[in-house]
């Protein structure tokens, strides 16, 4: 993959490529006359949790509702501009041409902030994943109901079932979400702070979910803000700042003091996790 540098910030080249996995370059949105992606390239190799990383707003939930359909990449931040020179690839398909239904099928995208006033049942909501897979005119099956509950189940949220969703609290909403995420079946899914408004017990069974999911040949490409939960729980990393790739790569290389100190304007300390090996990062004012 290739990597946007900056003059303070040196650029990391990742170890691989996507492969199957996802694959996108030259995606580039913007707003209002402002550019908030410039050419982002990025990979996310299949069975591998990848990391998107930076401060805020640096364009990571952006970058994401691009890849994920749901906002259209611009040209060069020309606002209302086709296609442009993006390419979103998954495993062979052009995923910004894909009709909707069979973008549904292949991805599923699982938003920060996701909510609905309407009064439905936390099973309901997640039934709304399995919608890809049955025929337009068809209702719940039994299956798709088991399917359901199996997820439900997963996130640990199956005593949750036959709740209004308007009744949850924030981490429980965020579990719903991810259940709704995986009874689509995706083979990528994208999230969005998955462990936003969690504690940190449901932080680590969530980026467990995860790493389940990368075990079994899934592609996941997470938005995180915590570092050291990318750290600890991230195969590779992709790090932007200001609508750009500053670094890209495998945690060990990317999540250094050249790297992140003038992205985020603190000084890092990394140490070795005594039992897995994986670093462990300090940070203190600058």
């Amino acid at each position: 993959m290739t990597t946007e540098t900056r003059a303070d910030a040196p650029a990391r080249s990742t170890t691989g490529t996507a492969g199957d996995g996802l694959d996108a370059a030259r995606v580039s949105w913007s707003a209002a006359g402002r550019l908030i992606l410039d050419g982002v390239d990025v990979a996310a190799p299949p069975g591998a949790v990848t990391g998107l990383l930076g401060p805020n707003g640096s364009g990571k939930s952006t970058l994401l509702r691009v890849l994920a359909g749901v906002q259209a990449p611009t040209d060069d931040g020309a606002a209302g501009s086709a296609r442009a020179g993006a390419r979103v690839d998954f495993a062979g398909a052009d995923l910004l041409s894909l009709p909707r239904r069979r973008r549904a099928r292949t991805l599923a995208f699982v938003e920060q902030e996701a909510s609905t006033d309407l009064p439905v049942t936390v099973l309901d909501a997640v039934l709304l994943g399995r919608i890809p897979h049955r025929s337009l005119l068809a209702g719940d099956s039994a299956d798709d109901r088991a399917a359901a509950r199996g997820t439900l189940d997963v996130v640990g949220a199956a005593h949750l079932a036959d709740r209004e969703v308007t009744t949850l609290s924030g981490g429980e909403r965020q579990r719903v979400h991810m259940a709704r995420a995986l009874a689509q079946e995706p083979a990528l899914i994208l999230l969005d702070e998955p462990t936003n408004h969690l504690d940190i017990a449901a932080q680590l069974d969530a980026l467990r979910v995860l790493r389940s999911l990368a075990g079994r040949g899934v592609t996941v490409l997470a938005a995180l803000h915590d570092l050291q939960l990318a750290a600890q729980h991230c195969d590779h990393v992709v790090l932007l700042s200001d609508g750009r790739v500053v670094a890209a790569g495998d945690v060990r290389d990317v999540l250094v003091p050249d790297v992140l100190d003038p992205v985020y304007g603190v000084r890092t300390e990394v140490l070795t996790h005594p039992r897995t090996g994986r670093p462990v990062l300090t940070f203190s004012p600058r």
